[in-house]
């Protein structure tokens, strides 16, 4: 049975049985918040790559999606997705109200993620060949919180700022000045950072000053200025 062209389900190596392998896994890793596990039970990862490579969507590893750009790790998916959810404060809003920024649509994946445990997603894409393929995959998924654009993702959203959260999908060599400027009181930005040698940071604003919390190596695609349609 397809939605939109897409089969939902999966069967084989993209079965559920198999989504739940994975989940599995990443519980093993330390991916321990259960709203994050479970919406990624409930997301097809193999809608968002090519045919070609489903059989591959389960497994904990990046792949390629076309124009230079990867649909990322699990791991990592689920990683970001949990830090995000964390709350510094009794007053701050319920992750269900949070208005979020995504740089980096790319295949849509994380973005999809995301959908189903925030209020709010505003998601930055600078090429514009993800484009069609995302819309389809979010009108497939029932998704409709979601707001996407083609722009530069180092600028952010001015015009939907404060953001209680930002999560940057693609590494700047240091952050960027107006993604944080972009935060809300509370807010968390988390974001791959370096060239050669990349690290997951969390910047925090706090009612002390910002608070910047380096984590694990990673390796994500380059953040590039601007924006651009075709490739």
């Amino acid at each position: 049975m397809t939605d939109f062209g897409f089969d939902l389900q999966g069967r084989g190596m993209t079965s559920r049985r198999t989504r739940e392998r994975l989940v599995e896994r990443l519980r093993s890793q330390g991916v321990h918040d259960e709203r994050v596990l479970e919406r990624m039970r409930a997301v097809p990862r193999h809608i968002f790559v090519d045919e070609a490579l489903s059989h591959r969507a389960y497994e904990d590893t990046a792949l390629p999606i076309g124009a230079g750009q990867t649909i990322s790790q699990p791991f990592i998916v689920g990683l970001m997705t949990q830090m995000l959810l964390e709350r510094d404060a009794e007053n701050e809003p319920e992750p269900s109200e949070f208005k979020v920024l995504e740089v980096g649509t790319g295949c849509g994946y994380q973005t999809a993620i995301l959908s189903g445990l925030v209020g709010n997603v505003y998601s930055i894409e600078r090429l514009d060949v993800f484009r069609q393929s995302v819309r389809r995959r979010f009108s497939a998924l029932r998704i409709n919180n979601v707001t996407t654009r083609i722009g530069d993702g180092y600028a952010g959203w001015e015009r939907f700022a404060p953001f209680n959260r930002i999560l940057v999908a693609a590494a700047p060599a240091s952050v960027p000045a107006a993604l944080v400027e972009q935060l809300a009181d509370f807010g968390r930005l988390i974001i791959p950072v370096g060239e050669s040698e990349q690290q997951l940071q969390v910047v925090r604003r706090t009612p002390q000053g910002l608070v910047q919390d380096v984590h694990e190596a990673v390796r994500f695609v380059p953040l590039l200025p601007g924006s651009a349609s075709g490739a």
